[in-house]
């Protein structure tokens, strides 16, 4: 039981003596509180990168540690976890084909939000960036459905580009508490630290002396009050519930922790759910694990080198996010549907700053204006003729190298021996099945029509103001005067943008009548968001392209068109006018 106080003895706040005797516990209390945080566990970008919940959209905390893999060479090793838009990793394992990290980190989950944390371990170049080397997928949402505490598991690491390879194995542990247990288990642990003689329960010092080491300078009459009101049941100790329930339920009314103890962060007046995930988020299990390193969107930003970590302090690279800073940004980053993953577009640097020569530069449009048009086109139609030959065919084994897991070869109709040209395989088709169509026999409800990264608008205004900054963007630019109707000014814009690694067929995302196809001259300006945002240029207005009116009885009339690019000039359509098309059914091809 644990040990009380009388008044007539002095309590915390009373005096001088007293306040330094509280002082002296805060210290300590700090000391402990960062003992069981770690220094570690919170850094700036993690603080930058914080989400704020309503009691609605927290669902829990999930912790996840790396313990152990085992590779089929020696090398040095890290490993990254990504959810959502955080990604931490591992430190660095010695020169070892069996690396050991037993690193943890814990991350606060929203309702209905991203559940499938991804897994990669890369081997190590410190210069530039590390390589990766396998990866694989947990799904957190098994471990509420499960009655076990935490679950362990050694799980494959797949090669990059199929999963019909493995590469080694990794040794996980996952845990997550629901919302009433990450207030149980905060509670627990702070009273764990100032629960002196170990009993689990706070007498009335232990419990001023935990209120004082969070900063505030309440009165001895106030702190009696507090104590008598967490100490629900009447007994002369709070218990770890009772203590739970004063800090969820109090903290609206009067301020009990004021900054975080942990990291120093000050902390909001009326926010106790987000106070209580913060601190959470704070403290170590005790288990003595090493804490990932927080604070990256991508694990690609986490697997540079110091030259990287070099550019970024010289604000050469950034990695800023929003839909505004598209063409400003040095990274593109794309959001994955199916994981609500951040993940970054692979490009070549080089091929980056060239671009943004070109596009996002006065110069550069002078350039555009005096030849460069006329440039870009021999420049496609030189690279088209040359990825026709069959000599081209060996740059396919690199290709799909440099893009990693964005090539998955287990998707392909034909191995890749088949192609015969890098044209071949740059129009490859997939196996069937490889994209299901949803609600297929639902002609009401519209599907993707490529692999792409997919941007919806709601109207004309809505692109221009989010996304497109051309100079003259508009929807009749976008179709010419002859496809053009007034309907199409009042409709709903959607735009399918494909990189290099994607497949380059199009499937149609409505059932209809194909209409007549109307070609629109023009150069071959890149569609990389650097282009598209450029206050310069006109990407979709200027490029070559192809306008295909589809009827249908669902949707009304629905522009299709097939914009050219720098490199993959040429359209090719499979169906002709006065073809009935069902939603799904391949419409055209695009290549070099």
């Amino acid at each position: 039981m644990g040990h009380t106080v009388s008044r007539s003895k002095g309590l915390p706040g009373d005096g001088s003596s007293e306040d330094e005797h509280s002082s002296s516990y805060r210290r300590r209390f700090i000391k402990l509180m960062r003992n069981h945080g770690g220094s570690d566990s919170v850094n700036d970008e993690d603080s930058k990168n914080k989400k704020f919940f309503t009691a609605d959209q927290f669902s829990g905390i999930a912790r996840i540690e790396l313990i152990e893999a085992e590779m089929e060479y020696k090398d040095k090793w890290f490993a990254c976890v990504s959810l959502g838009e955080q990604t931490c990793k591992t430190v660095t394992s010695d020169h070892t084909y069996k690396p050991v990290w037993k690193s943890e980190k814990k991350v606060a989950l929203e309702a209905n939000g991203p559940r499938i944390a991804r897994i990669s371990v890369f081997e190590t170049n410190r210069l530039s960036k590390s390589n990766l080397v396998g990866y694989c997928e947990i799904d957190l949402t098994d471990i509420f459905d499960s009655d076990a505490d935490h679950t362990r598991d050694t799980l494959k690491l797949f090669d990059p580009n199929t999963t019909a390879k493995s590469v080694g194995n990794i040794v996980v542990s996952y845990s997550a508490e629901d919302p009433v247990a990450t207030k149980r288990s905060f509670a627990r642990r702070l009273l764990a630290i100032m629960d002196y003689n170990e009993d689990g329960q706070l007498s009335l010092q232990e419990f001023c002396d935990l209120i004082k080491a969070f900063g505030n300078k309440v009165a001895s009459h106030k702190l009696e009050e507090l104590f008598q009101k967490a100490d629900h049941d009447g007994n002369g100790v709070v218990s770890a519930d009772e203590l739970a329930n004063l800090l969820v339920t109090y903290q609206g009314k009067e301020v009990l922790i004021s900054k975080c103890p942990v990291c120093g962060e000050a902390l909001s007046v009326s926010d106790s759910l987000n106070d209580m995930i913060h601190i959470s988020l704070c403290f170590d299990e005790g288990t003595g694990n090493q804490i990932m390193t927080g604070g990256f969107l991508t694990e690609k930003q986490a697997s540079y080198g110091w030259m990287f970590k070099l550019s970024e302090w010289a604000h050469v690279s950034t990695y800023d996010v929003g839909l505004k800073s598209g063409s400003n940004a040095s990274h593109i980053l794309v959001f994955d549907r199916r994981t609500k993953r951040i993940v970054e577009e692979l490009i070549d640097r080089k091929i980056v700053l060239s671009l943004r020569a070109i596009y996002q530069s006065r110069l550069g449009l002078t350039l555009i204006d005096k030849g460069t048009r006329e440039l870009l086109q021999r420049i496609s139609n030189k690279e088209g003729e040359h990825m026709n030959a069959t000599d081209s065919a060996k740059n396919i084994p690199n290709f799909i190298k440099f893009f990693e897991d964005r090539i998955i070869v287990d998707e392909f109709k034909y191995p890749v021996e088949h192609f015969k040209t890098f044209n071949e395989f740059f129009i490859r088709e997939l196996q069937p099945g490889a994209r299901p169509i949803a609600y297929e026999d639902n002609a009401y409800v519209a599907v993707c029509g490529a692999d792409s990264r997919l941007m919806a608008f709601q109207s004309e205004d809505d692109s221009k103001r989010f996304w497109i900054k051309g100079r003259k963007f508009s929807v009749r630019g976008l179709l010419g005067d002859e496809a053009y109707s007034t309907g199409f000014g009042e409709g709903s814009l959607v735009i399918f943008r494909l990189a290099p690694q994607d497949y380059h067929r199009f499937h149609v995302p409505i059932s209809g009548v194909v209409g007549k196809f109307i070609e629109i001259p023009g150069p071959l300006y890149t569609v990389n968001p650097i282009a598209v945002n450029s206050k310069y240029c006109n990407v979709f207005t200027e490029n070559k392209r192809v306008v295909c009116i589809i009827s249908s009885e669902e949707f009304g009339k629905m522009a299709f068109v097939a914009i050219g690019a720098t490199m993959v000039g040429s359209i090719t359509f499979t169906k002709n006018e006065g073809d009935f098309l069902k939603k799904g059914d391949e419409v055209f091809s695009s290549n070099p």
